[in-house]
């Protein structure tokens, strides 16, 4: 990803996570504190169809909403995946599988323990699919900003494809 591709990403993000709306500056920030974490998914013919969006964070510590980081902390215990967004059309072309490939293998040559995300859209299962566990805490309150049925989920960095 790039910060050209940004006008790309926001339209995609409009579109799959419309009650979500979050500022340029955030995807913005995300790639210039971690540009290894954030790639544009495309098709053949080069035309934006998602993208994925991690960054190194806190162990069992959502990301609010539309909020910058300001920087990486040093101790992060884990690969938070921002987002992982797909155009409809895209979806079943195996483009999420892939970038759920890249998640995992950024976490290990991180050396981080886990990957971690916060699930909307009622995508638990596909996340589930890839390994991920979803994790009940009182600290997760904050959750409520990303929908009723948002979900913090964790997969360890040794866990079996």
């Amino acid at each position: 990803m790039a910060i050209s591709d940004l006008p790309e990403v926001l339209a995609v993000a409009a579109v799959v996570h419309p009650d979500f709306p979050e500022q340029e500056a955030v995807f913005a920030e995300r790639l210039r504190l971690f540009p290894a974490g954030c790639r544009v998914l495309a098709d053949l013919d080069d035309r934006t169809r998602g993208y994925l969006v991690s960054h190194p964070w806190h162990a069992a510590m959502p990301v609010l909403l539309d909020t910058l980081l300001q920087q990486i902390p040093r101790d992060a215990a884990t690969l938070y995946v921002h987002d992982l967004a797909l155009l409809p059309a895209a979806r079943g072309s195996g483009a999420a599988g892939t970038a759920v490939g890249e998640i995992v293998e950024t976490t290990r040559q991180l050396g981080l323990a886990h990957a971690s995300l916060v699930a909307v859209n009622r995508s638990a299962p596909f996340w589930q699919r890839h390994g991920f566990q979803a994790l009940r805490a009182p600290a997760f309150a904050q959750l409520r900003s990303y929908g009723n049925d948002a979900v913090f989920m964790v997969r360890a960095a040794n866990h079996a494809p």
